[in-house]
């Protein structure tokens, strides 16, 4: 499933195409265009446009133009193919099934190749000139005084105020219960209840995540990833795992040192 780390991922792979001038658009699935955008907008405003550079904010890929940016989510199944390559050749909880008919929207260059998403559960979607004030700061950069006010806040369970787009950006399922599970923090516990170290342990952890995880190839790698089964033990302590659902999401975690 595609989380900060995959986009990152995608964005990296994107950036052959910058310089390239837009000479199509196919937009088959009017469905994936967000925004009150429709196949007409598309397809009359975006060829003749050139790429000019490559984005991120947390799961939001952006493609800046010398005309409107276009930005793409890619929600838990989508995949990014750069000139017929896809950028990840596994996707967890994904198929990795080379199938056109789960092509949602495709840039044609003028010099040839192309930018596909494949995304065969259509959760993802396009945007044109999408609105990045609604999205807090990216997780990888956030600092830890503004991460401290964001848990503050919120009566929430700390797991769904993590996941909160926007509150803090790129997140999802598997950093965030692999980033407590390293801090020790039960998902449960309200994002306000943790105390001043608490919260720059989770802040620590959360950091170390994404830079161990990055390394290892993506959200999937995590130590607790192997575990994340009925019955499953805790890699730490031996101990069985949890499996609740906390802020409409499957969630695993330790009842022995996630306090």
């Amino acid at each position: 499933m595609p989380e900060l780390l995959e986009i990152e991922t995608y964005r990296k792979a994107a950036e052959p195409v910058v310089g390239r001038t837009i000479g199509a658009v196919d937009a088959p699935d009017d469905w994936y265009l967000k925004g009150g955008l429709g196949p007409a907008e598309v397809t009359g405003v975006l060829p003749g446009v050139r790429i000019t550079g490559t984005g991120r904010i947390g799961k939001l890929m952006l493609l800046e133009t010398d005309g409107p940016t276009i930005g793409l989510r890619f929600g838990m199944t989508g995949r990014l193919i750069v000139n017929g390559d896809a950028a990840l050749s596994d996707l967890e909880y994904g198929s990795n099934r080379d199938n056109p008919a789960w092509d949602r929207f495709a840039l044609r260059f003028t010099d040839g190749g192309s930018l596909v998403m494949r995304d065969p559960r259509r959760l993802g979607g396009v945007e044109l000139d999408p609105d990045v004030a609604r999205l807090g700061p990216d997780a990888a950069v956030v600092t830890l005084k503004p991460f401290a006010r964001i848990l503050a806040g919120s009566g929430a369970p700390l797991k769904a105020r993590l996941m909160d787009q926007s509150r803090v950006a790129g997140l999802g399922n598997l950093l965030v219960d692999e980033s407590l599970f390293r801090a020790g923090l039960s998902p449960e516990r309200p994002a306000r209840s943790l105390q001043a170290d608490e919260v720059a342990r989770l802040h620590r952890a959360v950091r170390r995540t994404l830079k161990t995880l990055g390394g290892r190839g993506g959200s999937h790698t995590g130590d607790l990833q192997p575990a994340r089964v009925r019955g499953g033990l805790c890699p730490k302590d031996g101990e069985v795992l949890r499996r609740t659902q906390v802020g409409g999401r499957t969630t695993y975690w330790c009842p022995h040192h996630q306090r």
